[in-house]
């Protein structure tokens, strides 16, 4: 039975296919998407100084979310990324975000991906491409996560409104 996914696509080296948005538009061709969101330029995070190519892509797939991952993994280190440092530079990163199937948990696989609700580089392509989808595990759809999301960065010092 063919699943739906939505999977984010990062990158901030340039690799075979050239430059990070390069290594994306190979990617995206790689893993069959069927629509994209905008390549994105994001700020890094943790040690990295290298600004990231992001964005969200979905695809239509018979495979279940390990099968999948396994491909994804499988593309990651055709694209000559390394494991190593977990904040480190590399050439591509593929996650499972989401499915259509809901939620999915076994030993190395959450989906949807445990940290989504907390990257603003995944909500904003996400939003561009699919804002009314729902999370299976708040019921929020992306545009209601990102909006959560900026909302609490913008206030000072964390505080909530009253």
């Amino acid at each position: 039975m063919t699943q739906s996914y939505l999977i984010a696509l990062g990158s901030n080296r340039p690799g075979r296919h050239g430059g990070p948005r390069a290594e994306i538009r190979a990617a995206l061709a790689a893993i069959g998407a069927t629509r994209a969101s905008p390549i994105m330029t994001t700020a890094p995070l943790g040690p990295s100084n290298r600004a990231y190519a992001n964005a969200v892509a979905r695809i239509e797939d018979e495979a279940d979310p390990p099968a999948l991952l396994a491909r994804l993994k499988a593309i990651e280190h055709d694209f000559g990324r390394r494991r190593g440092r977990r904040w480190g530079a590399r050439v591509i990163d593929l996650d499972i975000i989401a499915w259509s199937g809901g939620i999915w948990r076994s030993p190395g696989l959450t989906v949807p991906h445990r940290a989504l609700r907390e990257r603003d580089f995944v909500l904003t392509p996400l939003v561009a491409l699919a804002a009314d989808w729902r999370d299976p595990v708040t019921g929020l759809s992306a545009r209601q996560l990102h909006a959560r999301l900026t909302r609490r960065r913008a206030l000072p010092n964390r505080q909530k409104r009253w």
